[in-house]
């Protein structure tokens, strides 16, 4: 297993997350605790010393699961990380309260890494909101009781969202989790993120490596690009060598949902294999090219909004619907669209065609509007 040093603490590169866990019939809060038990039996004899689970993953179920799956092994010999689910607004005031029962659910007096769940546009408002919330001052009191050993959050926002909350909290922060992978790099910003990032010295842990095993198989003369540069490795392996070769990354979280997953995913970290310029540049091309498929090719010109009769931010909201069409739908554009006021919504188009007639591009503007609405009821 490759380690990664983290202050005074060496962590294992590969850590696992508990966000897809197997689960019994499909039911995704009915975790199936046998296989989930044998899995981290599997990580721990493999290396792997960093679980990572939150409040809302299969239905709440994933905390009490990982607890269970660790109690053959001494709390000192392995990393767990916990999250204060601010995906939910409701749950915002609730700070100590939920924070007490996540102890209680993973039968442990601290975590060793808690995170600001989920930094986005929808909640950025009210994690900023310190007079109100103070889920900020909660959780650096937690830390200074020795509850929460190291503090983070994560993040699925754009750039302003992440340069806002480090305006306000960065000197605090220890690490940053977010979203790279090889698509993403460029579709979400992921490169900018990541140097903005390494620019404030906070240690970079990712999440969905694989983009949700989008990234796991590839078309055929994709596939054959990659194995005439290295035939010895797998699809999923490359994911992984790419960000071994992102600076700043420390802990890269993969959520295995199968013993034949994990395995792999244990061959791959046994080493490191950064990819070399060739490699990166092939990867990355394969990736722009699976999006441009896809995605509508907005630049972000702008030259649109000056013309739009609602005054919408056309660019902005292309850039959601981007991420839902390629995606095939997911929580990130219905939940980024929920911080919009109701009259900049996609469904405020009134499909004058305005816009489409000053577009470089030539982007049918309110053909999206109109998808994205029928996509997201929005």
């Amino acid at each position: 297993m490759v380690y990664r040093n983290f202050k005074d603490l060496q962590i294992s590169a590969l850590g696992l997350g508990t966000m897809r866990l197997p689960v019994i019939r499909g039911e995704d809060s009915a975790v199936d605790q046998a296989q989930v038990n044998e899995m981290v039996k599997m990580a721990v004899e493999g290396g792997v010393n960093y679980f990572d689970t939150a409040w809302g993953y299969h239905g709440g179920n994933s905390e009490t699961s990982v607890a269970e799956a660790l109690q053959p092994y001494p709390r000192a010999s392995y990393f767990l990380a916990d999250k204060f689910p601010g995906y939910d607004l409701a749950n915002f005031g609730k700070t100590k309260e939920i924070f007490a029962r996540q102890l209680e659910k993973c039968r442990t007096d601290y975590f060793d890494f808690y995170l600001f769940h989920n930094v986005c546009e929808l909640n950025i408002s009210h994690y900023l909101d310190e007079e109100k919330w103070h889920t900020y001052s909660d959780l650096i009191r937690l830390r200074d009781e020795g509850k929460i050993r190291h503090l983070g959050f994560s993040c699925h926002g754009d750039m302003d969202v992440l340069q806002s909350f480090l305006n306000a909290y960065g000197k605090d922060m220890e690490f940053c989790q977010l979203q790279i992978n090889w698509i993403d790099w460029r579709f979400q910003n992921a490169g900018e993120k990541v140097e903005l990032l390494n620019k404030w010295n906070i240690p970079v842990w990712v999440m969905e490596p694989l983009r949700g095993g989008k990234l796991a198989s590839l078309r055929p003369e994709d596939g054959q690009k990659l194995h005439a540069l290295r035939p010895g490795e797998t699809v999923p392996a490359w994911a992984f060598r790419f960000l071994q070769s992102v600076p700043g990354v420390t802990v890269i979280l993969s959520g295995m949902s199968s013993a034949g997953q994990l395995a792999e995913n244990l061959r791959t970290f046994r080493d490191e294999r950064p990819l070399n310029a060739e490699e990166w540049k092939t990867l990355t091309a394969i990736g722009d090219e699976m999006v441009k498929q896809i995605a509508l090719p907005c630049t972000a010109c702008r030259y649109c909004v000056p013309h739009c009769p609602k005054h919408l931010d056309i660019p902005r909201l292309l850039s959601f619907y981007n991420e839902h069409v390629f995606t095939g739908g997911g929580f990130l554009a219905p939940m980024a669209l929920a911080s919009f006021d109701k009259d900049k919504l996609p469904s405020e188009c009134i499909g004058c065609g305005s816009c489409r007639k000053v577009c470089p591009q030539g982007i049918d503007i309110p053909a999206a509007m109109k998808d994205f609405t029928a996509k997201v009821g929005a």
